[in-house]
Parts: C-alpha cells; sequence; structure tokens
C-alpha cells in the first residue's frame, strides 16, 4: 500500500521511524538505521542531522573501529534538551510534572483544586504548567507538547469531554478552554493533547517501560472513580466516543446498589474510593477489581496487566487480593494470568502518562485526526518515502 501525503506528513513518518528504532534499540548508526528503515542513506542523514539540531538525537563517540572503512558512531535519544510537560484533573486536585523524553520526572506539584467549574480548573491548570515550563527552562531544556489527562470519557475527535460524573461535567468542551488558558498563561504555542486520565496513566507505563508492555497493555485506576486505560497493538483503544475503558461504570450486579451516574450495580460502587473507606476490611473491595481485571484480560488478552491510583496507595491490600482472585480464575481454567503489577510511578502515572501522550503523537503521526493533503514528493527529493514505512 503506497502511503500519500503532503512533504511534511512524509517526513515526520520518517522521522518518527527512526525515533522509533533508536527507542527501541539505542545504540544504532546511521548504516543501521538505513538498513532497518528502508530509508536511504541519504535521507537518514538529513533526518539524524536534523534531529540531533532540534534535541531529539545523540551521538556517542566511540574509539576508531579496527580495520577497514570509517567507524560508525552509535546514536541515542537525547533525554537533555527537550521537556515534556503532563496534567492529571483528578477529582480534588491537579498533578502536574515535567518529563524527559526517557521518562524521568524532573519535576513535579500537585494542588487541591480551587474550583470544579471547567473555565477555573483551565486557569489553575494553566498557572501550574506556566510554573513547570519555567522549571524546565532552569534546565535549558525546550518544551515539547502538554498533555492533559481528564477523569472522563474524552471525545478525541471533537475535544469534547463527555461524561465526568465525579466532577459534575457532560460535554464539557475542554480542548479550547486549556488552549485559551494557555495563552492567557503566556506560554509559547505547543501542540496541546488531551484523554482520559487512565487512558494517560497506561501510557505511562507502554512509553516509559523497561520492555514488558510489547505492544498491549492495559492499566487499570483506582480512585474516587474506576478506569481502565487500554493499548493494543501500539496505539490507544478508546472507542467510538472516548467510552473505552469506562470499567468502573460496567455492571458487576443487576439492581446493586446506585451508583454516581444514576445507574445501579457499578463496579465502582464495589471498589471506588467512597466504597473503601466504608468498609471494615477494605481488601475486600479487591475481589471485585480481580473480577474485572479477569474480564480484562479475557476480553484483550494484552501481554502485562497494570493496577494504580490513589486506593492502591491507600488500601494496598485490595491489589493483592484482585491478584489472588485473578490466580484463582486462571488456575479453574487452567490458563496462565499475564504479569499484573503496581504502577512504577505511583500516584503521578496519570500525569506522567499525560506527557507521554505528547510522545506517543509525535511517534505516530499516522494515528492523528490531521486531515491528509494530497501530494506528492518528487522521485529525487531526499526526504522521500523511499519504501513503505513499517511499524517499529
Amino acid at each position: 500500500m503506497k502511503t500519500t501525503g503532503d512533504q511534511q506528513l512524509v517526513k515526520r513518518i520518517n522521522r518518527s521511524v527512526l525515533l522509533r528504532l533508536l527507542r527501541a534499540r539505542p545504540g544504532l548508526s546511521r548504516a543501521q538505521l538505513a538498513a532497518e528503515s528502508g530509508l536511504t542513506k541519504s535521507t537518514v542523514s538529513l533526518l539524524v542531522r536534523e534531529l540531533m539540531d532540534e534535541g531529539w538525537v545523540t551521538e556517542t563517540e566511540v574509539p576508531a573501529a579496527q580495520g577497514l572503512g570509517r567507524p560508525s558512531t552509535p546514536l541515542h535519544i537525547d533525554a537533555r534538551y527537550r521537556g515534556l510537560i503532563g496534567v492529571e484533573v483528578a477529582v480534588e486536585a491537579l498533578r502536574v510534572v515535567g518529563v524527559s523524553l526517557s521518562g524521568q520526572v524532573l519535576c513535579a506539584t500537585e494542588e487541591g483544586l480551587i474550583g470544579t467549574q471547567p473555565e477555573e480548573v483551565c486557569r489553575q491548570a494553566a498557572r501550574l504548567i506556566a510554573r513547570t515550563y519555567t522549571q524546565l527552562q532552569q534546565r535549558n531544556m525546550e518544551l515539547t507538547g502538554v498533555g492533559v489527562g481528564l477523569p472522563g470519557a474524552f471525545d478525541e475527535a471533537t475535544g469534547m469531554l463527555r461524561f465526568a460524573p465525579n466532577l459534575g461535567w457532560r460535554n464539557v468542551d475542554f480542548l479550547p478552554q486549556i488552549t485559551q488558558a494557555l495563552a492567557q498563561a503566556k506560554l509559547p504555542e505547543v501542540q496541546v493533547h488531551v484523554q482520559n486520565e487512565a487512558d494517560t496513566a497506561a501510557l505511562s507505563e507502554y512509553e516509559f517501560s523497561d520492555g514488558d508492555a510489547k505492544d498491549s497493555l492495559i492499566f487499570v485506576t483506582c480512585g474516587a472513580g474506576v478506569g481502565a486505560g487500554i493499548v493494543l497493538n501500539d496505539r490507544l483503544f478508546t472507542g467510538i466516543q472516548g467510552m473505552a475503558g469506562e470499567i468502573g461504570h460496567s455492571i458487576l450486579q443487576i439492581d446493586g446498589p446506585l451508583c454516581s451516574c444514576g445507574r445501579k450495580g457499578c463496579a465502582e460502587t464495589f471498589f471506588g474510593a467512597r466504597t473503601l473507606s466504608k468498609l471494615p476490611d477494605p481488601s475486600q473491595g479487591g475481589h471485585y477489581l480481580g473480577v474485572v481485571l479477569q474480564n480484562l484480560w479475557t476480553t484483550f488478552n494484552p501481554s502485562t496487566l497494570v493496577v494504580g491510583g490513589p486506593s492502591c496507595d491507600t488500601y494496598p491490600g485490595i491489589v493483592k487480593t484482585a491478584q489472588e482472585t485473578l490466580q484463582r480464575y486462571a488456575a479453574a481454567a487452567g490458563m496462565v494470568a499475564p504479569p499484573l503489577r503496581a504502577a512504577r510511578y505511583g500516584l503521578l502515572a496519570s500525569a506522567v502518562g499525560a506527557a507521554a501522550l505528547v510522545l506517543h503523537h509525535e511517534l505516530r503521526p499516522m494515528h492523528t485526526r490531521t486531515p491528509s493533503v494530497q501530494a506528492r514528493l518528487p522521485e529525487d527529493d531526499p526526504l522521500s518515502l523511499s519504501t513503505t514505512t513499517t511499524t517499529v
């Protein structure tokens, strides 16, 4: 299948192929990148120089190779000069982080919500983002983009937050509001990406993991609300209107306890934070969490399951109980359940993942919703696509 598009899109595709190769296999040389990607050596040479000038890539000096030929120079992702900012809008607080391209948290702040109206939240978030941007500038880092995680279903196609019951938000046109607030806070013009906070939490593990996530991962976040971020086939699975992963409002019991969404028997009513705080033994809620994990496993068959969020921090026993429940279901079926572990970034998972959302989009230009322009590159253009790009 031939890839068509304007020059900038083709160039972005080629850049993303090289960046993803270097993330997966640090130390590749220009010649190896050309061989692995199928791009011409001249294209790789030009793009690598551009990526180095922009602070994406750096080269490592090595001793001259023995024997004939010029020594190859290993290339690596440069974590020194480009920063990402991530924001989690939680039910009661804002968490904002500055993160390097390698996933290192450079600075972090948390502040209780001053108000819960969307415009109030956007103004407060913009102020904290501006503070974080100043901290990145002090490190001589350039801001690549801002990501925001929201506690509800976000429709990426329209920029609309459809449903956030714990904040009382419905059909909020969030993306224009946060963009305007950032402009008023005198932030530079950068890409702004918004997604559900469970989805961003999943990206914190998927983009910055040590390799156990492969091409699929599910992150279940447990707090006042309960949600799941789902990565399948190397991209977020969000559904038609961003409702995929709203497991807190999947029904565990017909005519069960009344939920904040207006329905009865939702999973949130069995192991949401409000319920856990009332249980004599909060770890009992872990049984229901285990049931949901088993359902996610058999539905999506992910390589890894991750659990995090405030409830896991406050009641660590629910994770142990959930794991035991999951293993019982697996043993009964004579199957091996996927690995289950706690979140690496703890309570910062959604904020770090919001920063990772920027990187996720940067590395997958064909997955963006930017309209395509039908244009061909000249055959002799060194930045033209010399072969069909492959997913790395």
